[in-house]
């Protein structure tokens, strides 16, 4: 059971957003904050398989809440989803590099809140299809000045393909698909990505692609 804290700061939009996640087998909504201090207290406190935040809540807004439960610094970082009204590029941007593992929209719809829940708590990331295609941008936009770390060893060939698919939103299935290669072997080029990157997650993976403008495109 995937055990999620949905923090909102609107009474209405975390009941909907309970309601939606516990209609779906295999996930549980265990807790509910009105605002980030709150969402992080709770957070720390219960130990949740993912946390769904809002971007604007009062006092701790999600992005700060995200940062303080999966940003660099933490050690023992939580899965986050951030999901929010604003279809802003800089909030995608900002979400992502605080440690969110996904990010969408209110109107993604109980299938795309669900999958992206279940891709978190497995470790991948799953973005709103809508916002993917102009990552890019936002990152082009607003990547830090300093050069990112460069990989502990070159990538291989197939590492280059595979980092690139998965920085343009791709799924493993669609990586094996698109490659002609098993499932397991996607799974083990990531692996090495993450290793070779020194990244956490499938998210890290992605802002390391784009900051270096490894996506293909």
């Amino acid at each position: 059971m995937i055990r999620v804290l949905v923090a909102d700061d609107q009474e209405i939009v975390r009941t909907g957003l309970s309601i939606m996640l516990n209609t779906q087998p295999g996930i549980e909504v265990i807790a509910e904050a009105a605002d980030g201090r709150q969402a992080v207290e709770l957070a720390r406190r219960m130990r949740p398989d993912v946390c769904l935040f809002d971007i604007r809540m009062p006092g701790i807004d999600g992005i700060e809440a995200t940062r303080q439960l999966a940003g660099p610094a933490v050690t023992d970082p939580l899965a986050v989803v951030v999901i929010t009204t604003f279809d802003l590029d800089e909030y995608v941007y900002s979400a992502l590099r605080a440690g969110a593992r996904g990010f969408l929209l209110k109107d993604a719809g109980t299938e795309l809140l669900a999958q992206a829940v279940r891709a978190a708590a497995n470790g991948d990331a799953l973005i709103a299809p809508s916002i993917t295609t102009r990552l890019l941008k936002a990152f082009a936009h607003s990547a830090p000045a300093a050069s990112p770390p460069q990989p502990i060893d070159p990538l291989t060939e197939r590492e280059e393909e595979v980092l690139a698919l998965v920085a343009r939103g791709r799924t493993n299935n669609e990586i094996a698909a698109e490659l002609y290669i098993t499932l397991s072997t996607v799974k083990t080029h990531i692996t090495s990505l993450m290793g070779k990157l020194g990244a956490r997650n499938r998210v890290e993976v992605v802002i390391w692609a784009y900051e270096t403008k490894r996506t293909g495109l």
